[in-house]
């Protein structure tokens, strides 16, 4: 009896880390893309949001921020993905993930 429990916070601490690195990917994939010199924050919004979308759940890709930023005297583009993890079962809370990617904006030479 004991093993079903353990067995389902093994599955749900697998899932969290599944959608935890498919966000990372995709804010730092946004960042790189809004950060080319034809690029804005918003086209790195639309960016990740596409990535997200492609990769899990819509649910996951619905508050993505995207700014401009100094970063160690560089300018970079920032991007945001807030999003929370359900629940694996009945009960728990769901976990709350926020994460950032960083692109270094390109000049023009």
């Amino acid at each position: 009896m004991v093993l079903v429990p353990l067995v389902l916070g093994l599955i749900q601490v697998g899932l969290v880390m599944h959608v935890r690195n498919t966000l990372a990917a995709a804010a730092t994939e946004g960042a790189r893309y809004g950060a080319t010199i034809d690029r804005t924050p918003g086209d790195a919004v639309a960016r990740t949001r596409e990535q997200v979308r492609g990769a899990v759940a819509d649910r996951f890709a619905r508050n993505v921020t995207a700014r401009r930023a100094w970063v160690d005297g560089v300018q970079t583009v920032v991007v945001t993905v807030h999003a929370k993890v359900p629940p694996l079962g009945l009960w728990g809370p769901a976990v709350d993930l926020s994460l950032t990617g960083h692109g270094v904006q390109e000049t023009v030479p």
